[in-house]
């Protein structure tokens, strides 16, 4: 399988490599849609209750990737019934149909995916959006919607827009205080959070060489804020150094792009001259110096995450720790990424240097990232070594979450304020181990006859929505218009409130798009549906279909904005509902709330890929384009994909 990248094809990149070895459908050429053979999938709680129904209902029987991992990492506040009925769900589920079952604390999916699972040069398509973490072991993993991940597991392709190949040439080394965290802020702060649609990040250059893949996996985990389809590094000596000590030495692959691979576009950073940054409130992209704000008065401190809750992050938090005592104002989180983690740290002593510090310690799991616990006090300033801080997220409104690196959190929990870990850390002997504690009796393999098994269904899982077939024509009255940088957290709020009835969409579409405005779910209803209005990056965020399922349950048939999130408007696709995008886009201003909306011939529009909306209030017309291939057409005409694949079975 892999003689392929032993040359012989010169001038590709290594995204190039791995996305021709895995071709199955159409040409590689910049956005076209191709579809590509996905190796391993992963789920996790919050998403997969739903993705595993939809692969009940596409008939699959046994899966056919060579392995999906089904994760609980999202929902383990068990407060009632509903979290656990649906882990016992996805539990009988996955024994049924031949997927890996990873249990409650065995640790974040990203996390233990790199750790246990994640091969370089194989595809990975995961139900959330931080899947890329694997591009960090050289994988060309994808962060999509349930439904997508759930015709992966059946066999099918997985489709996406040919991308353009950016270069993020690395150069120096980092220094003592200065961690993987600040480079993918860097990134952001030059490209923003919409600068990578359509785009992989490609790491290289000799910087890259210094980089563990713990050091990696935070950079391209967090290059899902880009809004890229993924991004990767190489696989090298570091990767075998860490699969050697995974003792999955033999999973190893030497992949790296040509010498005179071409890039579509270049970024350079500079890792010897890179200082702490940190991202302030409220998008990942809005990066300043910690020296800039230094000193500012904080409330508490999260350290962990699927971004930075490896070994090593750890041992470095634990290191700056010992002997010191976290200040008096502040409370002190620390959620290690796994339980392989929590158990090297509670082994070699690094944990007890933790609590007599003054932390408290979470379990191995997503927690506050998602607003399950420890959310901040009213108009508190959190800084989190996390990837999001969107407004609301924390489950704290008025909070003001700021996102940093380990080093940068654990100095300033003990100062009290925000600080600069320049000159004030010495980590630099924590290295690599050479083996990892290796025990893998909390992931469990599925059932040899999965025909026996049966599959355990509580009352909160409700079947999920479907639209309908598109009609000649479409009206309905504006429900909503919202700003820029509208997020799937928007969309679909999700705390430790709502995120039990993940699987109960009927429940859940009471709260859609409250956050903007929190009459929107009684006016959908009482008008029977209609139109959203958004501004640029609508969707931007989590892969949570539940943005998509809970509008459907509500009506919508359209959304129409200046533009949309990748994984986002393929969800709106996949459930059948039009993101249209305005030629113009100062048409946005001209249209309000409550206006009434007209599509007539609204197949034809489809087919074409543009159409005119009619105000029917204003007596105004919109122009607007569908970003859809054939394929996606033919879906929206059937009212989304299932109905599609029902039609064509």
């Amino acid at each position: 399988m892999f003689d392929y990248f032993k040359g012989g094809n010169m001038g590709k990149t290594l995204t190039e490599k791995i996305l021709e070895d895995h071709l199955v459908v159409g040409e590689l050429k910049k956005g076209e849609e191709i579809g590509i053979r996905i190796d391993q999938t992963l789920t996790q709680d919050s998403t997969g209750t739903m993705a595993y129904m939809q692969l009940e209902a596409l008939g699959t029987d046994q899966v056919e990737t060579d392995r999906s991992v089904a994760y609980i990492d999202h929902n383990m506040l068990q407060e009632g019934p509903n979290n656990m009925d649906d882990h016992r769900y996805i539990q009988s589920v996955a024994k049924k149909h031949g997927v890996i079952f990873s249990r409650p604390g065995n640790g974040i999916c990203h996390q233990v995916n790199i750790e246990r699972y994640g091969i370089p040069g194989q595809t990975l398509l995961g139900s959330d959006s931080h899947t890329p973490t694997g591009g960090g072991l050289g994988m060309l993993a994808i962060g999509a919607g349930g439904l997508d991940v759930a015709v992966a597991m059946a066999g099918g392709e997985y489709y996406i827009t040919a991308p353009k190949i950016v270069k993020v040439e690395l150069t120096g080394k980092l220094r003592e205080g200065v961690s993987s965290k600040d480079v993918i802020l860097e990134v952001l702060r030059q490209c923003t959070v919409k600068g990578g649609v359509n785009k992989v990040f490609e790491y290289t250059g000799e910087g890259v060489k210094t980089l563990t893949v713990p050091e990696r996996a935070t950079i391209t985990n967090m290059g899902a804020e880009l809004g890229a389809t993924t991004s990767i590094f190489p696989s090298d000596e570091q990767t075998l150094k860490f699969l050697k000590a995974q003792g999955r030495e033999e999973d190893f692959r030497e992949l790296k792009a040509d010498d005179d691979a071409e890039y579509d576009e270049v970024v350079k950073v500079d890792l010897s001259t890179l200082e702490p940054l940190v991202a302030c409130p409220h998008s990942p992209d809005n990066v300043k110096t910690v020296k800039e704000l230094e000193g500012m008065a904080i409330d508490q401190v999260a350290i962990g995450s699927c971004t930075n809750s490896s070994y090593l992050d750890m041992m470095k938090v634990a290191s700056i720790l010992k002997g010191k005592q976290v200040a008096e104002n502040i409370e002190l989180v620390i959620a290690p990424g796994s339980r392989q983690v929590l158990t090297m740290l509670a082994a070699n002593g690094a944990l007890a240097d933790m609590l007599d510090a003054g932390a408290r310690i979470l379990e191995s799991g997503c927690g506050p990232c998602i607003g399950m616990g420890q959310s901040p006090n009213s108009g508190g300033v959190s800084l989190r070594t996390f990837n999001r801080n969107f407004k609301g997220r924390s489950g704290t409104s008025d909070a003001q979450v700021y996102l940093l690196s380990p080093e940068t959190a654990a100095v300033s929990a003990i100062e009290g304020v925000l600080t600069s870990p320049l000159g004030k850390v010495d980590v630099a002997d924590i290295e690599m181990p050479e083996s990892f504690h290796i025990n893998d009796n909390a992931a469990f393999a599925p059932a040899e006859n999965g025909e026996e098994v049966e599959v355990i269904t509580g009352p909160n899982i409700k079947p999920f929505p479907l639209s309908k077939p598109m009609g000649e024509n479409l009206e309905g009255k504006v429900l909503i218009k919202v700003e820029d940088n509208i997020t799937t957290d928007h969309i679909m709020p999700s705390h430790a409130g709502l995120l039990p009835y993940r699987s109960n969409i009927p429940y859940l579409a009471d709260y859609c798009l409250t956050p903007c405005d929190e009459d929107f779910p009684k006016r959908a209803k009482e008008n029977g549906g209609g139109f959203i209005v958004g501004g640029s990056n609508y969707g931007q965020g989590s892969s949570r279909e539940h943005a998509a399922l809970a509008p459907v349950y509500l009506g919508i048939r359209g959304v129409l904005a200046k533009s949309f999130a990748r994984i986002h408007q393929n969800n709106l696709i996949n459930n059948g509902i039009l993101p249209m995008v305005f030629v113009n886009p100062e048409d946005y201003d001209k249209i309000s709330q409550d206006d009434d909306l007209q599509i007539t011939e609204v197949k034809d529009g489809i087919n074409a890929g543009e159409f005119v909306v009619e105000n029917i209030t204003t007596g105004e017309e919109y122009p607007v384009t569908i970003d859809a291939s054939q394929r996606q057409k033919e879906m929206l005409l059937s009212g989304g994909l299932i109905n599609k694949l029902r039609k064509s079975a």
